[in-house]
């Protein structure tokens, strides 16, 4: 279970509002926020880093960021993010966790709002063992507190993040798995919205409900989870509905740039390569068998190589069950 650093929301730099190029854009953010600074507005320069970080300039972010990092926690967070996940500098983990924990011991009011951001950083960095001892322990403790709600973005991610925990860890609990993916589904989260689908449709910490977990799928795929997605081509096919299962799984196996739909998502990669694996291989058998789709041997080989180099182990898996003369 890969993990991403949470990251501050995106700060308004108080630009006009002009039907202008991004670019002139940037360059009115930067000079209006270049003035407040010489005039000695307090927030006039972490907005400045934010906006450098925004577009990418990370080098310059972080030279903002560092000139005020004793006196601004925001900055201290995002320059803990930038070191950790090796944004405008080399990647330091160490140096990372030191910065997130000096937000999560902080007694300071200032630091309150991002206590439950660093509590989930942190439990990353445990996960991963990567800038800190390895503890899967640690890590749920850190979570758990960062799921408290009393950050809206990032209680709702460590929520999502802890559903799936429960669901591969060592400490494996499908029930608390169920639990965290409901509530972070609840707070809208598209992930575990997905997650609540699979767990519905087989029963997993929960009774089996066919209903609900089409209706979780259905809604997660409308929003464009891939994984949802890949599971509604499994289950449109083994209840053989052949033509709905390969229009969509068609649909599914478009999408090739996984790191941009993570982006977009804010899901997994792993799970949308799933995704696009399972669409790839029910499409496979699909055209090998002629099954909704015109027989096409060729069609057949090109999809089950995508599925292959996408999970490897999912199409595996898939394969067995369908030699097994389950699908």
């Amino acid at each position: 279970m890969k993990l991403r650093s949470e990251r501050l929301p995106p700060a308004a730099a108080e630009a006009p509002a002009e039907n202008c190029s991004g670019a002139a854009l940037f360059a009115k953010a930067e000079e209006l926020l270049l003035k407040k600074v010489a005039d000695g507005d307090p927030r006039a320069c972490f907005l400045k880093g934010q906006l450098y970080y925004e577009e990418g300039l990370y080098e310059e972010a972080l030279t903002e960021f560092e000139k005020i990092k004793d006196t601004d926690f925001q900055a201290m967070y995002q320059l803990g993010v930038m070191h950790y996940d090796g944004l405008g500098t080399k990647e330091d983990p160490e140096k990372g966790v030191e910065y997130m924990k000096k937000i999560l011991d902080s007694d300071s009011p200032k630091a309150k709002h991002l206590k439950f951001a660093a509590a989930y950083n942190l439990g990353r960095a445990h996960y991963e063992g990567c800038g800190v001892k390895q503890s899967t322990r640690e890590a749920e403790r850190l979570w758990l507190i960062a799921a408290d709600h009393g950050n809206p973005k990032a209680s709702v991610k460590a929520q999502a993040t802890l559903g799936m925990f429960y669901s591969v860890a060592v400490l494996k609990d499908l029930k608390k798995a169920f639990f965290w993916h409901s509530e972070a589904c609840g707070n809208g989260n598209l992930e575990s919205q997905g997650a609540l689908g699979v767990m519905y449709l087989y029963g997993q910490g929960i009774h089996q409900n066919t209903k609900a977990a089409l209706e979780c799928l259905r809604e997660a795929a409308e929003r464009g989870n891939i994984y949802a997605q890949g599971h509604l081509v499994e289950y449109y096919y083994k209840r053989k509905f052949y033509s709905t299962a390969a229009a969509l799984a068609k649909r599914v196996t478009e999408n090739d740039d996984i790191d941009m739909l993570a982006a977009v998502t804010d899901c997994l990669p792993t799970y949308i390569a799933k995704g696009v694996a399972m669409a790839a291989f029910y499409l496979a058998r699909c055209f090998q068998l002629g099954l909704g789709v015109q027989q096409d041997q060729a069609a057949a080989k090109k999809y089950y190589s995508k599925a292959c180099l996408l999970d490897p182990g999912v199409a595996a898996d898939l394969e067995l069950t369908a030699n097994l003369g389950r699908i």
